[in-house]
């Protein structure tokens, strides 16, 4: 019998007024309910807003040293209880515990890097053009943010976005997915526990069109960071955008690993494995296309074959398990119409194709690691994102072909190059469309001190992690102290 959960507004645990609540079932186990949920609306985020509105005033004003203390006693009680989460999480998401526990260790890095960076946000000193006159930057918050996190990462993802809102001085309205609501509600459990006030962080449960919606368009909102797909995220932008807000989009990808002849085939291999099979293809940096030189293609293919249908799959709980399940059912039934697609499209299907099914595998949303050869750009198995475990494996000539068959698609998430050549790897750096590049690594495995995020489709230029938080979180005011005791003009009294 699972836990029934609350939302976390103005201070306390309450249900949404409908009294209706959703399931929330582990996508490995059909009989395992991890929780309910409450089904809230519009008259939820409207109080939370006012909460975190009336605790903004004090919460900018605690020194942002002491935010950071409060952010690393945070990450301090996610280390005592890293195993607790990582379990939760794999009951609610799926993905095996060895991914669940960096989930993890990514959101207590995040906390700890906020504690770093709080004593830090500094702005300048800059020279005046006028006799007996100061000038300075500063960095402000600025005021309730808007959060909404998706499924895939139910901790790092909230910790990459509420950690540098907090420590910049912001109040948070916090919906995470429906998918994953109870790892949310931990973390807020463990924010409150380490001293964040209690209005300052709000939790509203619910659905995109309901809860999300809502917060979008709440005037009192200043600013929302989304991470999701690419159709939502435009239309977030289009609605905040109207009224001005800041907007933070982290979406989709189509990232590509490339393999030129002269790479390390073994660690090439392992690369893509883990690449574009690590969390069930279920990351928006997956590597979802394959760029074989046609030199080592059908070496490489053969083996890469053999090993992803050696791959283990079950539940995310047994640590022999290697791929876990997909997050639903219409997930499970999306990935199915496009492995469809890719058929009719004439690509070759290596390995997979169908759901996984037999014994334990009944019990969720399993479907089988799949690869493709033979494939195209312009075929949509090429084109699109499918986020699940799908792989295109395209052949190229040349250096250049491949470049600009990884450029071949609306979308510049992330990249990989295996190559032996530093010639090669700086002109793939440089001419690769995407925010982020690995040279002779997957193309996931992102750190928290590093700016993340994409170009194109991907998002609207705003970066997480690193230092560009805080950037998005805070705004720059320019102060003039001029204490020279006349009017100077600038521009006209110094020319």
């Amino acid at each position: 019998m699972g836990q029934d959960y609350q939302n976390y507004i103005a201070g306390e645990w309450c249900d949404a007024d409908s009294g209706e609540r959703f399931d929330n079932i582990n996508p490995a186990d059909h009989d395992d309910l991890v929780g309910t949920f409450p089904s809230s609306g519009a008259a939820e985020v409207d109080r939370a807003v006012e909460a975190a509105r009336g605790a903004f005033d004090h919460w900018r004003l605690v020194p942002a040293p002491e935010r950071g203390e409060i952010m690393k006693r945070a990450g301090d009680i996610m280390t005592a209880h890293k195993e607790e989460l990582a379990q939760l999480e794999t009951r609610e998401m799926g993905k095996v515990l060895d991914e669940t526990r960096g989930d993890v260790q990514e959101g207590i890095d995040t906390a700890y890097f906020a504690f770093g960076e709080a004593p830090r946000m500094a702005g300048k000193t800059i020279p005046s053009e006028m006799p007996n006159k100061f000038n300075m930057t500063t960095l402000m918050p600025i005021g309730v943010v808007g959060v909404i996190t998706p499924w895939n990462f139910p901790l790092a993802i909230p910790t990459w976005k509420i950690f540098p809102a907090l420590t910049s001085g912001n109040t948070v309205v916090f919906k995470p997915a429906s998918d994953t609501p109870a790892t949310a509600t931990r973390f807020v459990e463990i924010l409150l526990e380490a001293g964040v006030p209690p209005h300052a962080i709000n939790l509203v449960h619910g659905g995109g069109s309901s809860v999300g919606r809502a917060i979008v368009a709440h005037p009192d909102i200043q600013a929302i960071s989304f991470t999701g797909s690419s159709d939502v995220g435009r239309e977030i932008n289009r609605q905040a955008g109207g009224q001005l807000k800041r907007v933070s989009l982290e979406l989709g990808g189509k990232n590509a690993q490339i393999v030129m002849d002269d790479a390390d085939l073994d660690l090439a291999l392992e690369g893509v494995l883990w690449g574009a099979f690590g969390t069930t293809g279920q990351r928006c940096t997956a590597t979802s296309r394959l760029i074989l030189h046609e030199k080592i293609h059908a070496e490489f293919l053969a083996e890469l074959n053999k090993q992803t249908a050696a791959l283990k799959l079950g539940n995310g709980l047994d640590e022999a398990t290697q791929v876990g399940p997909v997050i639903n059912a219409p997930a499970r039934d999306g990935i199915h119409r496009y492995v469809e697609i890719g058929q009719g499209e004439g690509a070759h299907l290596e390995v997979g194709g169908g759901p996984a099914t037999g014994g334990s595998l009944d019990k969720g949303h399993f479907y089988q690691p799949t690869i493709f050869s033979g494939v195209k750009p312009g075929m949509r198995i090429h084109d699109e994102e499918i986020f699940g475990p799908v792989l295109a494996v395209i052949k190229v000539a040349t250096l250049d072909e491949a470049i600009d068959t990884l450029n071949a698609t609306e979308y510049g998430l992330s990249a990989a190059i295996y190559t032996r050549d530093i010639n090669a790897a700086f002109r793939a750096i440089r001419d690769i469309q995407t925010g982020i590049t690995y040279v002779n690594g997957p193309t996931i495995g992102a750190e928290c001190h590093l700016p993340f995020g994409g170009c194109k489709s991907t998002g609207n230029g705003h970066r997480e992690g690193g230092d560009g938080a805080y950037e998005f979180f805070t705004e720059l005011k320019t102060v003039y102290i001029d204490y020279s005791g006349t009017l100077q003009r600038a521009q006209i009294d110094n020319r």
